[in-house]
Protein backbone atom coordinates (compact mmCIF):
# COMPACT_ATOMS: atom_id res chain seq x y z
CA UNK A 1 0.00 0.00 0.00
CA UNK A 2 1.25 3.26 -1.05
CA UNK A 3 2.32 6.15 1.72
CA UNK A 4 -0.23 8.21 2.69
CA UNK A 5 -0.21 11.36 0.45
CA UNK A 6 0.19 14.84 1.36
CA UNK A 7 -2.47 16.75 -1.06
CA UNK A 8 -2.07 20.11 -1.93
CA UNK A 9 -4.01 22.30 0.49
CA UNK A 10 -6.47 23.65 -2.68
CA UNK A 11 -7.37 19.62 -3.00
CA UNK A 12 -8.03 19.70 0.86
CA UNK A 13 -10.14 22.20 0.97
CA UNK A 14 -12.37 20.51 -1.76
CA UNK A 15 -11.27 23.37 -3.89
CA UNK A 16 -11.04 22.93 -7.90
CA UNK A 17 -7.31 22.91 -9.02
CA UNK A 18 -5.63 26.27 -10.07
CA UNK A 19 -5.93 26.81 -13.72
CA UNK A 20 -2.96 27.19 -16.13
CA UNK A 21 -3.49 30.96 -15.16
CA UNK A 22 -4.16 31.24 -11.67
CA UNK A 23 -0.11 29.33 -11.24
CA UNK A 24 1.49 31.27 -14.14
CA UNK A 25 4.02 32.93 -12.23
CA UNK A 26 3.74 31.11 -8.79
CA UNK A 27 5.11 28.20 -9.76
CA UNK A 28 7.89 26.92 -7.52
CA UNK A 29 10.74 24.35 -8.86
CA UNK A 30 8.80 23.78 -11.74
CA UNK A 31 9.09 23.26 -15.73
CA UNK A 32 7.59 22.06 -19.08
CA UNK A 33 8.64 19.49 -21.15
CA UNK A 34 7.32 18.17 -24.69
CA UNK A 35 7.46 15.73 -27.38
CA UNK A 36 5.69 14.13 -29.65
CA UNK A 37 4.44 10.88 -30.17
CA UNK A 38 3.25 8.65 -32.47
CA UNK A 39 0.10 7.46 -31.53
CA UNK A 40 -2.91 8.91 -31.54
CA UNK A 41 -4.36 10.86 -27.99
CA UNK A 42 -6.76 8.21 -26.87
CA UNK A 43 -4.29 5.44 -27.05
CA UNK A 44 -1.67 7.34 -24.88
CA UNK A 45 -4.25 8.75 -22.44
CA UNK A 46 -5.68 4.97 -22.07
CA UNK A 47 -2.36 3.66 -21.18
CA UNK A 48 -1.18 6.17 -18.67
CA UNK A 49 -4.60 5.36 -17.18
CA UNK A 50 -4.01 1.64 -16.56
CA UNK A 51 -1.94 -0.60 -14.61
CA UNK A 52 -1.03 -3.00 -18.09
CA UNK A 53 -0.68 0.04 -20.30
CA UNK A 54 1.74 2.02 -17.72
CA UNK A 55 4.15 -1.26 -17.38
CA UNK A 56 4.21 -1.91 -20.91
CA UNK A 57 5.11 1.51 -22.00
CA UNK A 58 7.94 2.21 -19.15
CA UNK A 59 8.78 -1.97 -18.90
CA UNK A 60 8.06 -1.15 -15.17
CA UNK A 61 5.34 -2.34 -12.67
CA UNK A 62 3.10 -0.13 -11.63
CA UNK A 63 -0.30 -0.09 -10.08
CA UNK A 64 -3.27 2.47 -11.33
CA UNK A 65 -6.53 3.20 -10.69
CA UNK A 66 -7.12 5.41 -13.63
CA UNK A 67 -10.04 7.98 -12.17
CA UNK A 68 -10.48 10.79 -10.45
CA UNK A 69 -9.41 10.37 -6.77
CA UNK A 70 -7.75 7.18 -8.15
CA UNK A 71 -4.26 6.07 -6.62
CA UNK A 72 -1.21 5.11 -8.53
CA UNK A 73 2.12 3.88 -7.94
CA UNK A 74 5.19 3.07 -10.27
CA UNK A 75 8.42 2.17 -10.08
CA UNK A 76 7.93 -0.11 -7.34
CA UNK A 77 6.49 2.18 -5.24
CA UNK A 78 8.89 5.24 -5.77
CA UNK A 79 6.32 7.36 -7.44
CA UNK A 80 2.82 7.55 -6.47
CA UNK A 81 0.08 10.03 -6.48
CA UNK A 82 -3.61 10.63 -7.05
CA UNK A 83 -5.30 11.64 -10.37
CA UNK A 84 -7.38 15.07 -9.25
CA UNK A 85 -9.11 15.86 -12.64
CA UNK A 86 -9.26 14.11 -15.81
CA UNK A 87 -10.44 15.34 -19.67
CA UNK A 88 -10.72 11.93 -21.78
CA UNK A 89 -7.55 12.01 -24.68
CA UNK A 90 -6.78 15.87 -23.40
CA UNK A 91 -5.98 16.79 -20.43
CA UNK A 92 -4.53 14.74 -16.96
CA UNK A 93 -3.69 15.83 -13.30
CA UNK A 94 -2.18 14.00 -10.58
CA UNK A 95 -0.84 14.87 -7.21
CA UNK A 96 2.31 13.51 -7.71
CA UNK A 97 5.52 12.63 -5.76
CA UNK A 98 8.24 10.31 -5.06
CA UNK A 99 10.52 8.48 -2.12
CA UNK A 100 12.78 11.41 -2.06
CA UNK A 101 10.73 14.08 -0.99
CA UNK A 102 10.97 15.72 2.58
CA UNK A 103 7.92 13.89 4.51
CA UNK A 104 6.31 17.24 5.46
CA UNK A 105 6.77 18.19 1.59
CA UNK A 106 3.12 18.45 -0.26
CA UNK A 107 2.86 16.66 -3.20
CA UNK A 108 4.15 18.27 -6.39
CA UNK A 109 1.60 18.96 -9.88
CA UNK A 110 2.04 17.20 -13.01
CA UNK A 111 -0.43 18.34 -15.81
CA UNK A 112 -0.63 15.95 -18.97
CA UNK A 113 -1.85 17.45 -22.09
CA UNK A 114 -2.38 15.63 -25.12
CA UNK A 115 -2.71 17.43 -28.90
CA UNK A 116 -3.30 15.22 -31.94
CA UNK A 117 -2.48 16.21 -35.03
CA UNK A 118 -2.52 13.51 -38.07
CA UNK A 119 -2.56 10.68 -35.92
CA UNK A 120 0.15 11.91 -33.93
CA UNK A 121 0.20 13.37 -30.36
CA UNK A 122 2.18 16.72 -29.25
CA UNK A 123 2.50 15.46 -25.40
CA UNK A 124 3.03 18.53 -22.82
CA UNK A 125 3.86 17.91 -19.89
CA UNK A 126 3.98 20.70 -16.59
CA UNK A 127 5.31 19.44 -13.71
CA UNK A 128 5.66 21.72 -10.60
CA UNK A 129 5.37 22.53 -6.53
CA UNK A 130 8.41 20.54 -6.82
CA UNK A 131 10.67 20.42 -3.57
CA UNK A 132 13.82 22.62 -3.69
CA UNK A 133 16.88 21.27 -5.46
CA UNK A 134 15.19 18.30 -6.99
CA UNK A 135 13.85 19.82 -10.31
CA UNK A 136 16.24 18.79 -12.37
CA UNK A 137 16.42 15.19 -11.56
CA UNK A 138 13.03 14.63 -12.23
CA UNK A 139 13.17 17.22 -15.58
CA UNK A 140 15.72 14.17 -16.62
CA UNK A 141 13.64 11.29 -15.01
CA UNK A 142 10.53 12.15 -17.35
CA UNK A 143 12.88 11.95 -20.33
CA UNK A 144 14.57 9.00 -19.61
CA UNK A 145 12.15 6.94 -17.81
CA UNK A 146 9.07 7.73 -19.51
CA UNK A 147 9.51 10.10 -22.81
CA UNK A 148 12.04 7.97 -24.27
CA UNK A 149 10.39 4.33 -23.50
CA UNK A 150 7.06 6.08 -25.26
CA UNK A 151 8.62 6.74 -27.98
CA UNK A 152 10.09 3.45 -28.44
CA UNK A 153 7.05 1.91 -27.84
CA UNK A 154 4.96 3.42 -30.12
CA UNK A 155 7.32 3.66 -33.03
Amino acid sequence: MPEAISLPSWRLLGERAPSRNDVRGKMKNQFVLTVTVNAKAETIYKARLSTEGHAAITGSPAKVDGTVDGDFTAWDGYISGMFLELEPDRRILQAWRTAEFPSEAEDSIVEILLEENHSKTKLTLKHWNIPEGQAEGYKTGWEDFYFKPMREYFG
